[in-house]
């Protein structure tokens, strides 16, 4: 199984860009994105921006993530 997590595009450098994700800035690589720009959604895997989402999706997606790292044990 594999994992995607959301992402906010936050800043452009080339093949690469600055994301949040769920308050953690990191760096991505964003080519396999058409045409990114700042402020999207993304999703990443491995490294790399793997897909460009809706922000309602983005905001479900962050919550369950959330949800699963708040429970106990």
């Amino acid at each position: 199984m594999c994992l995607a997590i959301p992402a906010e595009v936050m800043r452009i450098e080339g093949a690469y860009a600055l994301v949040d994700i769920m308050g953690v800035e990191t760096k991505v690589y964003i080519l396999l994105i058409e045409e990114p720009r700042i402020g999207d959604h993304v999703l990443v895997h491995a490294g790399c921006a793997i897909e460009r989402i809706h922000k309602e999706y983005y905001s479900f997606l962050e919550e369950q993530y959330k949800s699963i790292l708040d429970r106990d044990g």
